[in-house]
C-alpha cells in the first residue's frame, strides 16, 4: 500500500485515546514519541462527539505528517477520511473490510481487530494490512474487552495468517520479550506509553525490547 512507504508494519504502535490520560496532550505524546523512534500511531476516541473527535484528530493527523510518521484513525471511516489519515482500524462492530475498502480508496491502511482463531482466519481472507490481536493480558485502558487469549492463544494464532499481528491488551515492558517470540509482529500499546512517568524513556525501552532477538 502507499501509504505505508518506508515505515514497516512492525515494532510498537500507540494507541492515542484521551480516556486514558486527560491531563497529558495527545499531540505531545505523539511528538516526543515519534522523536524517540516510532513510526505508527491510532487515534482512539469512543467517546467523543464526531466534531471533537475531527479537532483533536486534525491536530494529531497535522503532527503526524510533520513528524513524518503515519497516523492511523480508530473504528471510523469518514473521520479518517475527513482528516485525510494515512487509515483507518476496524472492530469487529464496523463496516465490513470490503466496504470499509472501497470507502477508504486503495492506497489507504485497514488494520482489523481480532480476537479468535476464526475471526482471524475470516480477516486474513479479506486482505486488510495487518491484525490486531488480543487482549493478550487483561487491558488497563477497557473494562468491556473481550476474553483475554494469553501468550498460548497468540501462538495459536500466527500460522493462520501471513499479515502482521499488533499483539494487543495489557502489554507492560517485561512482557514484550515473550509475546514477540509468540509471533507477534509489534505491540499496540496504550495505558503503558500514555501513563508514563517519561514517554521518550518508555518508548525506547519499548522499541528495544520489539527488536527481533
Amino acid at each position: 500500500m502507499n501509504a505505508v512507504g518506508s515505515h514497516p508494519l512492525s515494532s510498537l504502535y500507540i494507541i492515542l485515546d484521551p480516556l486514558v490520560c486527560p491531563a497529558r496532550p495527545l499531540v505531545e505524546v505523539l511528538t516526543v514519541a515519534a522523536e524517540a523512534g516510532v513510526f505508527l500511531f491510532q487515534y482512539r476516541n469512543k467517546a467523543g462527539s464526531m466534531k471533537d473527535a475531527y479537532v483533536e484528530a486534525l491536530a494529531l493527523r497535522q503532527a503526524a505528517a510533520q513528524a513524518g510518521v503515519l497516523f492511523i484513525v480508530n473504528d471510523r471511516c469518514d473521520l479518517a477520511l475527513a482528516v485525510d489519515a494515512d487509515g483507518v482500524h476496524l472492530g469487529q462492530g464496523d463496516l465490513p473490510l470490503d466496504l470499509a475498502r472501497k470507502v477508504m480508496g486503495p492506497d489507504k491502511l485497514i488494520g482489523i481487530s481480532t480476537h479468535s482463531p476464526d475471526q482471524v482466519r475470516k480477516a486474513t481472507a479479506g486482505k486488510p494490512d495487518y491484525l490486531g490481536f488480543g487482549p493478550i493480558f487483561t487491558p488497563g485502558s477497557k473494562q468491556d474487552h473481550d476474553p483475554v487469549v494469553g501468550l498460548e492463544g497468540l501462538r495459536a494464532i500466527t500460522g493462520l495468517t501471513s499479515l502482521p499481528v499488533f499483539a494487543i491488551g495489557g502489554i507492560q515492558i517485561d512482557q514484550v520479550g515473550a509475546v514477540m517470540l509468540a509471533g507477534a509482529k509489534g505491540v499496540a500499546v496504550i495505558s503503558a506509553i500514555l501513563k508514563a512517568p517519561d514517554i521518550s524513556r518508555a518508548v525506547k525501552a519499548f522499541l528495544h525490547r520489539c527488536e527481533p532477538a
